[in-house]
């Protein structure tokens, strides 16, 4: 199995899991699947005997050490006892005694194993320029020197033939004609003592008996023909020395694979090439009795299975998980055994597959360390080389690790555990494993009958889930029983798998499909919704033919939910076959419904009253001007709408019920704690001394009530209406969605809204009395106090409150309240200013506090924007308090202002006209006014015409009080008269400059026995005419004026000057125009004849 980090430690219970037997599952309430049957594998364990045969051999292997350690192994013999004893848990008495035991048997016979492979640019001795080149090799002993010694380089030019015995010597084949041959031949060499031993090569070129006939014909160069010649002076069939080599046998390791040199006899060729040999120091013979009566193979395969286990309980012990490798005196001890034992690489890779994978059912390792010994074994795989026995085993080792794997795939949930953060590793460095075993061609040819990997473990994995789903139940299996705690189990033995979907979606389905193609979410998600299907459906039926408590409403909900996850996580329509099993679970639980939406409801009103009654009505903070109940109801809400979102009922119709509801609950909600924050307002209020705080308090519950509006107003969002309306599109009438719902939220809201209006009205009612107050002080203010210090009381009122409510109303509702000071603001100044019509300086400083109070409701564009502001109330105010701060001759001014407004505005001549010429001459500051005709007049006298004359008035009088009227001269009977007659005036040009001079025309019937009656006036501005901004007038342009009746009732510049009684210039002038408008009564148009009446404008 996969390794943990070095520093984790694993947890007892699963390790003691892991190494545990699976025992028997115990019966549960719904019987079991039928388990697979494990096959039993291998022990790891030996019994007494075989142990001391094997410390025996153990001790011996280490005893008998030949040649130098290798650079990676321990040196010390004494390092490796020490080991050896650990690793068999002996005691050091018997170590003792077996190590004495053991150094009384019979030495091995010391053997080397010499392989020639070849040889590479030896000397060409024939005439061709090859050789026929072969060994001679074998031990010389009793030849100790050391190397460098003065001996030593003759004892290396000794030939094999002439120091070792011939029965000693060994030699290979000839290679005819090479320069390069390859022999690989083996020849094993005893030897007694390694100290004074060594081994001896000599390469010969074969020299055969031939002709000079022959030798010629091979001849190639000159370098041929000197060998002629030097060959007929030696003997025939003398073989000509071509290198040897000569070797310590304590220089050498107990493995060797080198390219040695070839040295010469003499100087004359010191370059003769080099020789590939292999070495190796075994033993013959051992005295050992595992040696005498078991295969090499299977000793060495025992002591590495011993090692491997110790490494392992060693990590464990150290809470630590084994890597794989083994420690340098383990490997030291296994490499001498297999050298010694001469274990083929094939062999030792077998031996290791085996140990290994028998540790490995039984203790705790990584799998990967498999993996090293399959890929040895399948390269190097001739079923011929194995015996019957081996093959038997290595089959039996296949069975026993995939049936072992199959296992711990089976119960892979509890075997690798997310709780520990290399599991994932671990289960696909199995999987790896059982994938390449299976691929092996030992496996294919041993095990032919084997079912395809990813068969076995798809199996292997539905059975799995069936067992782990069984063992949740159990686990959930309660301790009383009863249809709630039943409940209670069934939705925590859900949400296990729930849990453990998503485990093998996000985590294990990649592994399996990566190494095998297997879905294991898929498999595992189809056979637990089954297995849940049944029970939910059994369990929900006899829940709801109960009356059903709270409690257990709750439960079934919180199962819903768990289903509706679980169904989530399901797959796609498309990647399934059939109808799953939980489709359409929502029908289980609609009896559940009723009393999901009453606890809904219940719970958000305990929470609401909870909330009002722990509110100290008090902002949150300088931005947040609501209190902690207004927070508390926006989360009710929001809960509200999560559980909302949760249901997400599929059926439409019941879905769109099911929001009526959630919305009229919410709807009333809201009323209630309206209700709810003004009675603990009034609460908190009653024992307050202080008035300011009760306002502070109403703005707080103000706010809250705006708040409420605004999350209220959140609700066709929270609840999805759009979605809801295109789902219920089909089974709900046109416009039943808006008519219901929509009708629902906007009652809330306009109660809110009421609710909202009531409160500002109230805190505008406790300020319009202080506004009231400090208006009607102004009148009171003696005219000998400045305008600004009387002002100040009322602007430092506004002031203080103004501020005050910014702070502590939100935005929306302080611009309200603005609203309604102004208005009351307003309906004060017009009472106010009514009563002082009379008075010019009240009205004037009536008209500055206007002025004063716009800018302070504006705020610099933080108050009431302009058309808030200029309401038609306070344009009528302006215009009145205008008029009235006016002086008399200020009022006499606007009127001529506002007639000569008249005068440019009429172009009918209902009533006739007159034609004049006016035109100033600057150098004699004269008038001249030309009165050229008058025509189509009114017949106002009996016989059907008139006796028509014009009066000319320079207008106002106070601008011209030297000047007199003029008139013309009187035309008898003549309703079109020429007058053609010129009047000078002696005035200023600056006086005929401003906006209100006029030359007043009013045309006359005289009348001899009573008053003259009115034709008409007419007003020409004297500011228009001709050369008064000119040196000279040039010639005069004749204008025409439409006369017109002046209309006495409407004129609000009449009435004011009427209402002052003791202006008599006020009065003087009233009475003139009341006498003209008299007489423009009596004398009404010829029917046909439209009178062109417009009513006075009032002055800007």
């Amino acid at each position: 199995m996969a390794t943990l980090n070095h520093t984790q430690q694993r947890p007892p219970l699963l390790r003691q899991a892991i190494k545990m037997r699976r025992l028997r599952v115990p019966e549960l309430q719904d019987p079991l699947p039928q388990t697979t049957q494990e096959i039993e594998p291998p022990s790891h364990q030996f019994s007494p005997e075989e142990r001391v045969l094997l410390y025996e051999e153990a001790l011996y292997t280490v005893l008998h050490r030949l040649g130098k350690p290798e650079p990676n192994h321990v040196q010390e013999a004494s390092e490796l006892l020490r080991y050896l004893q650990e690793a068999f848990h002996v005691e050091p008495e018997e170590h003792q005694q077996r190590l004495k035991q053991v150094q009384e048997l019979q030495k091995p016979i010391f053997c080397l194993k010499a392989t020639v492979k070849q040889a590479k640019g030896i000397l060409g001795k024939d005439v061709s320029g090859f050789s026929d080149p072969y060994c001679l090799l074998g031990i010389e002993q009793g030849v100790g020197m050391p190397a460098g010694s003065p001996g030593s380089r003759r004892q290396q030019k000794a030939v094999v033939k002439h120091t070792i015995p011939e029965e000693q010597t060994h030699r290979t084949q000839v290679i005819a004609q090479t320069l390069n041959p390859v022999w690989d031949e083996t020849f094993i060499l005893e030897f007694e003592d390694i100290s004074n031993s060594s081994f001896h090569l000599d390469m010969w070129d074969l020299d055969t008996v031939e002709s000079v006939r022959q030798k010629l014909g091979e001849l190639t160069d000159l370098h041929g023909l000197r060998r002629i010649f030097k060959e007929a002076r030696k003997d025939k069939g003398q073989d000509d020395f071509l290198g040897n080599v000569v070797l310590r046998l304590q220089d050498l390791h107990c493995r060797e694979d080198q390219w040695y040199p070839l040295e010469p006899c003499t100087e004359t060729y010191p370059d003769r090439g080099q020789c590939h040999l292999q070495f190796q120091l075994i033993h013959k013979r051992r005295a050992t009795a595992a040696s005498r009566t078991q295969p090499s193979y299977t000793v060495h395969l025992h002591l590495l299975q011993q090692f491997v286990s110790h490494e392992v309980t060693q990590h464990q012990a150290g809470s630590t998980s084994w890597d794989g490798s083994l420690n340098p005196q383990a490997a030291t001890i296994l490499f001498l055994h297999a050298t010694q034992k001469d274990l083929s690489d094939f062999h030792q890779s077998m031996a290791q597959w085996l140990a290994y994978s028998r540790v490995y059912q039984s203790l705790e390792f990584p799998s990967s360390c498999l993996l090293h010994p399959i890929t040895s074994i399948e390269y190097q795989w001739i079923q011929g080389r194995l015996k019957e026995e081996q093959l038997e085993e290595l089959t039996t080792s296949f069975s026993s690790l995939l049936a072992y794997g199959l296992s711990l795939i089976r119960r892979f949930r509890t075997v690798f555990p997310l709780s520990v953060s290399d599991s994932p590793a671990r289960l696909q460095s199995l999987l790896r494993v059982l994938v390449q075993m299976c691929k092996m061609k030992a496996f294919r040819e041993l095990c032919p009958d084997s079912a395809p990997l990813p068969r076995l473990v798809t199996e292997a994995l539905r059975t799995g889930t069936v067992e782990w789903f069984h063992l949740k139940q159990q686990h959930h299996q309660p301790m009383v029983q009863g249809m709630l705690e039943a409940s209670k189990a069934l939705l925590s033995l859900v949400q296990d798998i729930v849990g453990d979907l998503h485990q093998c979606k996000h985590t294990w389905n990649k592994i399996f499909h990566n190494a095998l193609k297997i879905n294991l979410f898929s498999m595992a998600f189809l056979e637990l919704q089954w297995l849940v299907a049944k029970r939910v459906q059994d369990h929900t039926a006899a829940a709801v033919s109960v009356p059903m408590s709270p409690e257990m409403g709750e439960s079934l909900f919180q199962l819903y939910m768990s289903l509706k996850d679980l169904c989530q996580l399901g797959p796609v329509p498309s990647e399934r076959d059939g109808v799953l099993a939980l489709e359409g679970f929502h029908h289980w639980f609609q009896p559940a419904i009723p009393s999901w939406l009453q606890k809904t409801y219940s719970v958000a009103l305990v929470r609401v009253r909870r909330a009002v009654q722990m509110d100290k009505l008090v902002p949150l903070g300088e931005m947040t001007k609501h209190s902690t109940s207004a927070v508390d109801l926006s989360t009710c809400f929001a809960q509200i709408s999560h559980t909302a979102r949760q249901l997400d009922w599929p059926d439409p119709e019941e879905a769109f019920m099911i929001t009526v509801k959630f919305v009229e609950d919410t709807c009333r909600l809201a009323l209630v704690y309206c209700s709810l924050i003004k009675a603990r307002a009034c609460e908190l209020a009653a024992g307050q001394k202080d008035q300011g705080q009760a306002a502070n308090m109403l703005c707080v519950v103000v706010n809250d009530m705006e708040q409420l509006r605004l999350v209220i107003g959140r609700l066709p969002t929270q609840l999805a209406w759009e979605a809801l309306e295109q789902r219920v599109g089909a089974v709900l009438e046109q416009g039943q969605l808006q008519n219901t719902l929509h009708a629902q939220l906007q009652g809330a809201l306009a109660g809110l809204s009421h609710e909202i209006r009531t409160g500002v009205r109230t805190l505008a009612e406790q300020l319009e009395v202080g506004i009231a107050k400090h208006i009607w002080n102004l009148v009171g203010v003696r005219e000998s106090v400045l305008l600004e210090d009387a002002i100040l009381p009322l602007m430092k009122f506004l002031e203080v409150e103004l501020c005050y409510m910014n702070t502590n109303l939100v935005q929306e509702n302080f611009n309200s309240l603005l609203t309604l000071l102004w208005t009351h603001t307003l309906m004060v100044l017009v009472e106010v200013a009514s009563s002082q019509r009379s008075c010019p300086l009240a009205s004037s400083r009536l008209k500055i506090v206007l002025q004063n109070l716009e800018i302070c409701f504006y705020a610099e564009g933080c108050g009431l924007p302009p058309e808030a502001l200029h309401t038609a109330t306070f344009k009528a105010l302006q215009r009145d308090l205008e008029l009235q701060a006016a002086s008399s001759q200020e009022l006499i001014q606007k009127y001529f202002c506002a007639r000569l407004q008249q005068q440019a505005e009429t172009t009918f001549e209902e009533l006739g006209a007159v034609t004049v010429k006016a035109s100033y001459h600057n150098s004699e500051q004269k008038l001249r006014v030309e009165l050229l005709s008058a025509s189509s007049l009114l017949p106002l006298d009996s016989n059907g015409s008139s006796d028509p004359f014009v009066q000319l008035t320079l207008e106002p009088r106070h601008e011209f009080p030297e000047l007199a009227p003029r008139e013309t001269q009187k035309h008898k009977k003549d309703l079109h008269p020429l007058f053609d007659e010129t009047f000078e005036f002696l005035v200023p040009a600056e006086s005929c400059q401003k906006d209100w001079a006029c030359l007043l025309l009013t045309v006359l019937d005289y009348d001899t026995l009573g008053a003259d009656d009115l034709e008409g006036e007419a007003f020409l501005p004297l500011c228009s005419v001709h050369g008064l901004n000119e040196t000279e007038p040039g010639e005069v342009p004749q204008t025409r004026l439409p006369l017109t009746y002046p209309t006495i009732n409407e004129d609000p510049i009449l009435q004011l000057l009427e209402s002052r009684k003791g202006d008599h210039e006020a009065q003087v002038f009233v009475k003139l125009r009341r006498q003209r408008a008299k007489q423009a009564s009596q004398h009404a148009p010829q029917p046909g004849r439209q009178q062109r009446r417009l009513g006075m404008g009032l002055a800007p």
